[in-house]
C-alpha cells in the first residue's frame, strides 16, 4: 500500500501549482515534497508529472490519481472534523423552519428539555408552512412532513418518523348520527376538510385490501387549519381526518373516537432537512440527534 502521506503531498503539489507554494502550505521543504512525489512515481511506474522550470502539468495518469488522492485527503479533513466535533461543547445558535401544526402539536413540548441539555445553545425557530430555501435563507434545519423526500433535491435527509392520518369523532357526534360502518355512511354525516374546492373535497384512501381509492365528500365546515380542525371535531361538530400525532391524547382519553380504522391515507415521512453533513456545527448536530431520539407522542397510542 502506498504511504497516504506521499497521496496528501501529490495532491497539494497540483492544487498549488509548484512545489514550493505546497512546501509552504504544508511547511515541508520543496526539495522533500519533489523527492516524495518522485518516490511515488517511481512505486507506480509511471509518471504523474510533467515538468518543466516554469510549469507543472498531470499526466494521464497523474489525472486519474489525483481523483483518489483528493478523495483520501476529504476523508482525512472529514475524520478530523468528526473527533473535534464530537469533543467540542454545542454552543451558538440554531436556525430551525417548521410547519406550524408539527410545532404546536411536537415541537415546542419538547424544546425546553432540548434546551436543558445543551444550556450553550440559542434557538431560532420560524413556524411556517411555507417552503424555506434552507440555503438561501440561512437556515440551519428545516422539519418537513411529506409523503415523500424525494423533492429534496441536493439537501441531506434524516428521516425521523411516519404519520398516520386517522378518521375520528366525537362520542356526541356518533351519537347523533350513528356510527358510520361503510365509506358511504360518511354522506350522510357532517364532515369537517381543511380544504374543498366548489363544496367537495376528495380525499386519497387506501382500502381495507390495500387498494386505493378516492373518496368524494361533502364537508359541512372547511378550516384551512388543523388544530381548528381538532376543535371543531371534539365539539361534535363533524368528523375529520388528522394526523395520529395531533389527537394522541383525545384519542386517550374519549374525546374522539376512530372510526372506519381499517381504512386509511398514505402515510407522510416527518423528516428533517439541512445542507451538509460536513462541517457541521456541534451544535446543529446535537439537535439533530435530539429530534432522531426524540419519542413523538403519537406512538404511545395503537391505532
Amino acid at each position: 500500500m502506498h504511504d497516504l502521506n506521499d497521496m496528501l503531498y501529490f495532491a497539494e503539489v497540483v492544487e498549488h501549482g509548484s512545489f514550493a507554494g505546497a512546501g509552504r502550505s504544508l511547511g515541508i521543504p520543496k526539495s522533500r515534497l519533489s523527492r516524495r512525489v518522485a518516490e511515488l512515481e517511481a512505486q507506480l511506474g509511471t509518471r504523474l508529472l510533467q515538468r518543466t522550470t516554469r510549469t507543472l502539468s498531470l499526466t494521464d495518469a497523474g489525472k486519474a490519481f489525483l481523483t483518489h488522492c483528493a478523495a483520501v485527503r476529504e476523508s482525512a479533513q472529514a475524520a478530523a472534523d468528526a473527533v473535534a466535533q464530537v469533543q467540542a461543547e454545542p454552543r451558538g445558535t440554531v436556525r430551525v423552519t417548521c410547519p406550524v401544526t408539527l410545532a404546536q402539536t411536537q415541537l415546542a413540548e419538547q424544546l425546553p428539555r432540548y434546551l436543558a441539555q445543551c444550556p450553550q445553545v440559542r434557538l431560532e425557530v420560524q413556524v411556517t408552512n411555507r417552503v424555506v430555501n434552507v440555503v438561501e435563507e440561512g437556515v440551519d434545519v428545516a422539519l418537513r412532513v411529506r409523503l415523500s423526500v424525494d423533492d429534496s433535491g441536493s439537501m441531506v435527509v434524516k428521516r425521523l418518523y411516519e404519520v398516520c392520518q386517522v378518521l375520528v369523532a366525537s362520542p356526541a357526534q356518533l351519537r347523533r348520527q350513528g356510527t358510520p360502518a361503510t365509506l358511504q355512511d360518511l354522506e350522510a354525516m357532517d364532515v369537517l376538510a381543511p380544504s374543498g374546492t366548489e363544496g367537495s373535497v376528495s380525499v386519497r384512501l387506501i382500502s381495507p385490501q390495500g387498494r386505493p381509492q378516492l373518496a368524494e365528500l361533502t364537508p359541512r365546515c372547511v378550516i384551512d387549519d388543523l388544530l381548528s380542525l381538532k376543535f371543531a371535531a371534539v365539539a361534535g361538530t363533524g368528523l375529520c381526518w388528522l394526523p395520529d400525532y395531533m389527537c394522541a391524547a383525545e384519542l386517550r382519553d374519549g374525546r374522539l373516537v376512530r372510526v372506519l380504522p381499517e381504512w386509511s391515507q398514505p402515510k407522510a415521512i416527518v423528516h428533517a432537512v439541512f445542507a451538509s453533513r460536513r462541517g457541521m456545527s456541534p451544535a446543529v448536530r446535537s439537535f439533530l440527534d435530539f429530534l432522531e431520539t426524540t419519542v413523538p407522542a403519537h406512538q404511545l397510542v395503537e391505532t
